[in-house]
């Protein structure tokens, strides 16, 4: 049976807005919300890393998935991040979650246990049963510790009906390849990395679970849509105008960057939840002059 994954093209991981007393800013969500639509993506990813997840509680988790929900008024897709380290967690949240307003549910790897490539497949294979929502996987290394090896994600998107996708953040191009070439029929590749999206569309994914595309950068949804239609001369260009950003953006960590960038457009204030702190002084200041230039 060929999976049918609805994530293509251009998704924004959504930030999470900070009042001054700590609060979660639910007007400036709204706004946000409302600027990434008027931008034209394609879906939204809501409450994955850029969000600040793990720093929310469980009822600021359920008033962000309300608010954009609301905002987005059935609009496009909606992608839930609801992944955990703790298997029997993310399934009764599964299960006992009212996800009538999403679409579908990002799960990324399971942080600081580091289980074996078997009990990676098995942590997906319990999520996928008690899923009732499309999974796309979400391979992070880098702030997880342990990488879903591409015979693991083929394994599980063979074996798992509602696997329809994996965002990719691994930066290992040789392995996307490999999960590309190899993938049954329907499972596809979402970039989770903005300054490899050009290359990974030019293997064959279908589209990014984007950072960048908070700040409505105009040159970024164009690369996307030029990667896409494979007229790549045009994204080439789009893509050296825009190695800057992606450097400054990535120098400070995430969401730190990105948040920087909002607020130096006025659309946040620059505040985010310990143990993140806001970029240094120097990376505002290039962010600020790198607007100025664009």
């Amino acid at each position: 049976m060929k999976k049918i994954n609805i994530f293509k093209g251009i998704g924004v991981a959504l930030v999470t807005p900070f009042l001054e007393s700590g609060d979660v800013d639910i007007d400036s969500l709204r706004t946000l919300v409302n600027g990434v639509l008027a931008e034209g993506v394609d879906f939204l990813c809501v409450l994955g890393t850029t969000a600040e997840t793990p720093c929310l509680s469980s009822e600021e988790r359920k008033l962000v998935m309300e608010v954009v929900a609301e905002e987005n008024k059935g609009r496009i897709p909606l992608l839930l991040g609801c992944g955990g380290n703790d298997t029997r967690e993310v399934c009764h949240f599964l299960r006992t979650t009212n996800l009538d307003a999403y679409q579908g549910v990002l799960i990324v790897t399971p942080y600081y246990n580091r289980p074996s490539q078997e009990g990676l497949f098995q942590h997906y294979k319990a999520i996928a049963d008690a899923s009732p929502l499309p999974i796309v996987l979400y391979n992070v290394p880098t702030r997880t510790g342990v990488n879903l090896q591409p015979q693991t994600t083929l394994r599980i998107a063979e074996t798992c009906n509602n696997v329809v996708a994996i965002k990719e953040a691994s930066g290992n191009l040789e392995q996307i390849d490999e999960i590309l070439k190899n993938a049954p029929l329907g499972f596809e590749v979402l970039s989770g990395d903005d300054s490899l999206t050009m290359e990974m569309i030019r293997m064959g994914a279908v589209g990014v679970i984007s950072v960048i595309g908070n700040a409505s950068i105009h040159d970024f949804t164009n690369l996307v849509r030029f990667s896409i239609n494979a007229d790549f001369p045009k994204a080439e260009s789009l893509q050296e105008k825009l190695q800057d950003m992606y450097k400054l953006l990535a120098v400070d960590g995430n969401p730190s960057g990105i948040k920087a960038l909002l607020s130096e457009q006025g659309k946040i204030q620059n505040i985010l939840r310990l143990p993140l702190v806001p970029a240094r002084a120097e990376t505002q200041k290039k962010i600020h002059q790198y607007l100025l230039n664009l």
